[in-house]
């Protein structure tokens, strides 16, 4: 065997639900590949092989964030591809896909090939971006949707706001499908969320805040869903907060519609009493809910009907946080922290670690049409290593990404990413 470079790792728990594997093994990477998978100490390390143990941790296919906002270009001050992709692989992500609400828009061929090629240059994780729906995302004209998917955008979504227009929205998921990108769906209907900072309801009252009623969520949602239907085409329904929201969607699916939806960890952590006293690290867009709709999020996953943990990574520098609750930018950073948020769920037998690989890796590649989520032997070496049982505090001073908008900064953390492996190359790495 003529061999370049290997990797060995030994001896660590495989869960791979894409191949209904989870037994202890080894894996060898060749040459950025997976060359082989076996039982556990079965496979002799090639010549040049570095070879690792992971007695007591998991080995999974590469986590795969399906959306983060990257900032770049036009906002560097809160986060770059470099740094974004940084604290991607300190959590364990060996790809994400890149929200289109830069500055300019990404609703052309030139910011599409400038990410990418930024991504090849300076990053430590696949970059997928995602195209805007409509120019500059102002609702009112389409992108042109063949110019992105060649220049290597792999969906379409105006996140950030959403299509208000019901006719724009039916010719975009029309019109994408032609060229297989997905279309993400912000669903809100801003004429009832307009500027309201929490979610409404008693809490919001006592505070003083304008409130976001669930139904902001919920009706766009149904339209969304019917479009859906109407013209035959599948539909993604971006970080779900709301009980209605789930029952919705899980109704539509047993109707045979082709939709999907995520979830973030907050807001299957959070509640609305998060904000405390107005504590703008909590507060986001949609906003944490109510204990009843979390228990509906976390049910949702469980069974099914939420296909993917995704994390919204929305970093803000402290002039856009350190304000009045009112003026403070929506939005939190979350790629260092999904993994122990969704293993708190296996701990507490809501989910599966089989259950929690498939939200995080198999089910987002499956979705954006991309490599990974399996570590099937001739799979690009995009490869995840988990210590379930490691704890650490979570401190501003660790924080990889450039921001620290995060309201689990104190909180003591279990489980954790040890190991991350994108085309064979470790890109973060703690053991």
């Amino acid at each position: 065997m003529n061999v370049t470079q290997a990797t060995l790792l030994q001896n660590g728990r495989i869960i791979d639900p894409a191949l209904n594997i989870d037994e202890p093994g080894d894996l060898l990477i060749v040459d950025g590949i997976i060359r082989q998978q076996g039982k556990a100490r079965s496979i002799a390390c090639p010549p040049n092989c570095e070879s690792i143990d992971l007695h007591g941790k998991w080995l999974v296919p590469g986590l795969i964030d399906m959306h983060v906002h990257l900032r770049e270009p036009g906002e560097e001050y809160k986060e770059t591809i470099a740094s974004g992709t940084r604290a991607a692989a300190a959590g364990g992500f060996t790809a994400v896909a890149c929200m289109p609400n830069t500055s300019p828009v990404n609703d052309n061929q030139s910011v599409t090939s400038l990410i990418l090629t930024k991504a090849a240059a300076e990053g430590s994780a696949r970059v997928y971006p995602v195209g805007a729906i409509s120019k500059n995302s102002k609702g009112t004209e389409l992108a042109e949707y063949g110019e992105l998917k060649k220049a290597g955008a792999v969906a379409v979504s105006d996140d950030g706001r959403p299509v208000a227009n019901s006719q724009l929205m039916r010719r975009a998921l029309e019109y994408s499908g032609n060229h297989n990108l997905l279309v993400i769906s912000h669903a809100e209907e801003v004429s009832l969320s307009e500027n309201g900072v929490m979610n409404e309801g008693a809490l919001s009252t006592r505070l003083g805040l304008r409130g976001i009623p669930t139904v902001a969520e919920t009706i766009m949602i149904y339209r969304d869903l019917a479009l859906a239907e109407y013209v035959g085409r599948p539909i993604h329904i971006a970080h779900i907060s709301t009980r209605e929201s789930v029952d919705l969607i899980r109704r539509a699916k047993m109707r045979g519609c082709r939709v999907t939806a995520e979830t973030a960890p907050h807001y299957f952590t959070l509640t609305e009493e998060a904000v405390g006293i107005y504590n703008t690290r909590a507060k986001m867009n949609p906003p944490l809910r109510a204990a009843d709709d979390l228990a509906a999020i976390r049910e949702g996953l469980r069974d099914g009907t939420i296909d993917a943990i995704a994390t919204d990574h929305a970093p803000h520098s402290a002039m856009e946080k350190d304000v009045e609750f009112d003026q403070a930018a929506n939005g939190i950073i979350g790629l260092e922290t999904a993994v122990p948020l969704s293993l708190a769920l296996v701990r507490e037998n809501v989910l599966s670690p089989a259950r929690m690989i498939e939200l995080l890796s198999v089910q987002p590649a499956r979705m954006l049409g991309v490599a990974g989520g399996s570590l099937a032997a001739g799979n690009p070496a995009d490869i995840t290593v988990i210590d379930p049982e490691k704890s650490f505090i979570y401190r501003e001073e660790n924080v990889v990404s450039k921001s620290g908008n995060s309201p689990f900064l104190g909180w003591e953390l279990t489980g954790k990413a040890v190991l991350t492996i994108v085309a064979g190359r470790i890109t973060f790495r703690e053991l």
